[in-house]
């Protein structure tokens, strides 16, 4: 593979991460507001079909990007509503949404089966995109990857640098204080929730209208992608610079396994497609095994260098979530 074809590959795979890191920036405000939205993977698909349902009717794909925003904050309504307002358990509410808007995508969007509809264009910008390396990796995408590139950006900046930014993460760890400092915690949690179900909207138009152009109902391969973001949400613990990383990281391997098809013909086709699926998993589990009491016990026994070693290495892995993640606040 020569310097060229390593460029636009690894250009893509940046392209390819683009709806991942929409659907985990949109979890990371939903979790971090204290409200698990575990109706990802049903939410893009519904909006894949939707979005480029309304674009194909339309021929206009601006309409079928907000679509696809308003289906998953409507969805993520229903999350708040539910868990919030009716304190019913946001785990099995999510669950169920999940396969409702699942087996609703495939329903309705069964007129649009193999339609060819509009498709996102590449957006090479003026210059940039003539640098060496960087021109081709970066400044050769289309709308809504430069998109991605800014919302990670100005996500971690409202959370980390900004006063309404630290008024969420209270809310989501210790809403109570919140509540004395002057925060109304159930509405902000409605609003964040909304906002975090918009931006997991987005990412199933981002398939169906730019990475994946068209609807290609059980056929699409996009169903598991928002178990793998709700991994990956976990997996950056709730940071989202980290999770961009893992959406990066999760793309590059699906690359890598299309790479590799054709350097071992003799493993069956179908193994280097799935690989990425549990080496997320594992992945997962790495980063939160920190956590476990008998990793500590593992340490205490190391020589003090590897000891030291070890410990820096988990630390920078090791993740929680917000204290009052899944926790109604009743101001009774």
């Amino acid at each position: 593979m020569n310097q060229e074809n390593l460029l636009v590959g690894l250009a893509g795979v940046l392209a390819a991460a683009a709806p991942i890191i929409f659907a985990v920036l949109g979890e990371t405000f939903s979790e971090r507001a204290g409200v698990i939205n575990l109706s990802m993977n049903g939410t893009i698909l519904l909006s894949a079909m939707g979005g480029f349902a309304v674009a194909y009717n339309t021929d206009n794909i601006v309409l079928g990007f907000l679509a696809g925003m308003l289906i998953g904050a409507l969805v993520a309504l229903v999350v708040a509503f539910a868990s919030i307002t009716l304190k019913q358990s946001q785990v099995a509410v999510g669950f169920v949404l999940a396969l409702t808007c699942r087996d609703l995508s495939y329903f309705l969007g069964n007129p649009y089966m193999g339609q060819a509809g509009p498709r996102l264009q590449s957006l090479p910008i003026p210059f940039l995109s003539d640098l060496p390396i960087v021109g081709t990796l970066l400044f050769k995408q289309d709308f809504i990857t430069y998109v991605s590139f800014i919302a990670i950006f100005l996500a971690w900046v409202w959370i980390y640098r900004t006063r309404p930014g630290l008024m969420l993460q209270g809310i989501g760890e210790k809403p109570a204080a919140a509540f004395i400092r002057g925060a109304n915690v159930n509405l902000m949690r409605y609003v964040y929730t909304m906002i975090g179900g918009a931006l997991i909207g987005l990412a199933g138009p981002a398939y169906s209208l730019a990475i994946r152009a068209g609807w290609m109902g059980t056929i699409s391969g996009l169903d598991g992608i928002g178990w793998i973001a709700l991994s990956i949400t976990i997996f950056g613990g709730w940071n989202p610079s980290r999770a961009a990383f893992g959406a990066y990281l999760f793309a590059f391997l699906q690359w890598l396994g299309l790479v590799l098809q054709g350097v071992f013909t003799q493993v069956p086709s179908q193994v280097l497609q799935v690989a990425p699926f549990p080496l997320m998993i594992l992945t997962l589990l790495l980063v939160n095994i920190g956590n476990a009491e008998w990793v500590e016990r593992t340490l205490a026994a190391m020589p003090e260098n590897a000891r030291k070693i070890f410990a820096k290495a988990l630390r920078a892995m090791r993740a929680s979530p917000p204290a009052a993640l899944g926790v109604p606040f009743d101001t009774d």
